[in-house]
C-alpha cells in the first residue's frame, strides 16, 4: 500500500504527538516520581572522588523503572547529592514505555532531563523515531527529537496494527 505525501506527513505528526504526550494511565503517576527515587549503580570498575564518581565497562545506573547503560558513566555531585550524569559509548536509556539509544547522554537530575545525542533512535512499542538529538523529561515522560544536520525520520503504527 502506498501512502500519499499528506498521509505520510499526518502519520509523522501523529508519531511526534504520540511520543511527546505523556501516558495518562495510573501507572504514570507512580513513574512520574522516578526522578526522586534512589540511584543504584554497577560496572566492571570505577572510582569515587569527593566531586563524583566514574564507572567503566558495562556501566549501569537505575532509578525507579528507568535504566541508563553505557560503556562509561560519570556522575557529578554537589553538596553530597548527585546532580548530573554523563554517559558515553553505546548509550541506552530505557523507561517502562520507551527505549532511547545514542552515542552520548547527559542526565541533569535537577530538571529531570536526559539529552541523548549522536545517531539517536527512540522506540515506543513498534513506533520508531530517529534523529541527531533527543531531549526526554523523566518527570513528564515527554520527548522532543531534533534532526541536527540530518532529518528527523520515523515509522508510526496506528493503534491496532
Amino acid at each position: 500500500m502506498t501512502m500519499s505525501k499528506s498521509n505520510t506527513m499526518i502519520a509523522g505528526a501523529a508519531l511526534l504527538l504520540a511520543l511527546t504526550v505523556p501516558a495518562t494511565s495510573g501507572a504514570q503517576s507512580a513513574r512520574a516520581d522516578a526522578s526522586k527515587q534512589p540511584v543504584q549503580y554497577g560496572a566492571d570498575g570505577g572510582e569515587y572522588t569527593p566531586n563524583g564518581f566514574s564507572l567503566r565497562g558495562r556501566a549501569e545506573l537505575t532509578q525507579g523503572g528507568n535504566r541508563l547503560r553505557a560503556d562509561a558513566i560519570t556522575g557529578v555531585t554537589a553538596n553530597g547529592d548527585l546532580s548530573r550524569v554523563e554517559a558515553t559509548g553505546n548509550v541506552y536509556f530505557v523507561t517502562p514505555d520507551q527505549s532511547m539509544r545514542g552515542d552520548r547522554a547527559v542526565y541533569t537530575l535537577n530538571n529531570a532531563e536526559v539529552v541523548v545525542t549522536g545517531d539517536v533512535i527512540l522506540t515506543q512499542g513498534k513506533n520508531v523515531l530517529t534523529g541527531n538529538r533527543l531531549v526526554y523529561n523523566v518527570r513528564t515522560e515527554s520527548a522532543r527529537m531534533e534532526g541536527g544536520n540530518g532529518r528527523v525520520q520515523g515509522v508510526f503504527y496506528p493503534q491496532g496494527n
